[in-house]
């Protein structure tokens, strides 16, 4: 006789509970702490990363490939800050070079743009003349890898200091103290021809020079080629750049075509709102006309530079 036959009832199976709506809430407030904890975590790397990783980031030699540029213009008002913050950021972000700028000019724009606020000091100066060791003034920029050595007003008088100490590689010796720490290192000269621009020209390896589409400009960069011409000694190439390009204008757009070998960087607004949100236009518009222009800049320098 069968267990049913005998009054027993059969086994029954236990139903597939469905999860309700209100089960998976229950279910996905449990995990909630859990991605509280990741958002905190995330909260903590979200601070500018040269300055979170300040301390224990590994100072290695530069070594073979440590170079220095110079942005250099006889020229005001050709957008050579520009070009040296964003020239910078590259190598620091896409490159992951240790970079160091140098802020040369007592306008101190870059320092302006990528310096830490509130940090004013007049000690420029005296990194040249030895009473300030270099490394005291370098700041982090809050960009990965990225650190700056500002300026300030007192470089105005370094072009009398340099004929005072009539030490002709200063400069130079100043940035051999330096290669230890960075890979590339950038100098955001000021305009004209003068004794901070023949150090420059003697402590660089290569010298991009901006160029507007203008007879001025395009004057400036002749006299600063036939000035190295002169000079003799180390040949330093020189990497001229179309800066502050419009293609509307005709003069503009027949200089690209005059000079289809040199790089264009184009005028943009988002370049001019670098002023604004003082950052380098990669941290906010990298894949913009002007980003990736600026990146295609700073892949022919390195082609320049591994050349040499």
């Amino acid at each position: 006789m069968s267990a049913t036959a005998a009054g027993s009832s059969p086994a029954r199976r236990r139903p597939r509970r469905s999860c309700s709506p209100t089960a998976a809430r229950t279910a996905a407030s449990r995990k909630r702490p859990v991605q509280a904890r990741a958002s905190s975590n995330q909260g903590r790397r979200a601070f500018p990363p040269a300055l979170f990783h300040a301390k224990s980031r590994p100072r290695i030699r530069g070594g073979p490939g440590l170079a220095t540029v110079a942005i250099y213009s006889l020229k005001g008002g050709v957008g050579k800050t520009t070009l040296a913050v964003n020239l910078a950021w590259c190598s620091a972000t896409l490159s992951s070079r240790r970079t160091l700028l140098w802020d040369l000019d007592p306008q101190a724009a870059s320092s302006f743009l990528i310096g830490e606020p509130g940090r004013a000091h007049d000690h420029a100066q005296a990194i040249f003349s030895k009473d300030v060791n270099p490394t005291k003034l370098v700041q982090h920029s809050g960009v990965e890898r990225l650190d700056l050595i500002p300026a300030d007003t007192s470089l105005r008088g370094l072009d009398l200091l340099f004929h005072e100490l009539d030490k002709k590689k200063r400069l130079a010796k100043l940035l051999g103290q330096l290669d230890s720490a960075y890979d590339r290192m950038l100098l955001d000269c000021p305009p004209g021809l003068t004794e901070t621009s023949e150090q420059v020209m003697r402590a660089a390896d290569l010298i991009v020079v901006p160029v507007v589409p203008s007879p001025l400009s395009a004057r400036a960069l002749d006299e600063v080629s036939s000035h190295l011409a002169q000079k003799g000694g180390k040949a330093v190439p020189l990497m001229p750049v179309l800066s502050m390009v419009d293609r509307r204008r005709k003069l503009h757009v027949e200089a690209v075509e005059a000079h289809p070998d040199w790089p264009v960087i184009p005028a943009a607004s988002l370049i001019e709102a670098m002023a604004v949100r003082r950052q380098p236009l990669g941290a906010y518009a990298r894949r913009s006309p002007g980003g990736e222009a600026f990146a295609e800049l700073w892949r022919e320098v390195e082609r320049r530079l591994a050349a040499k």
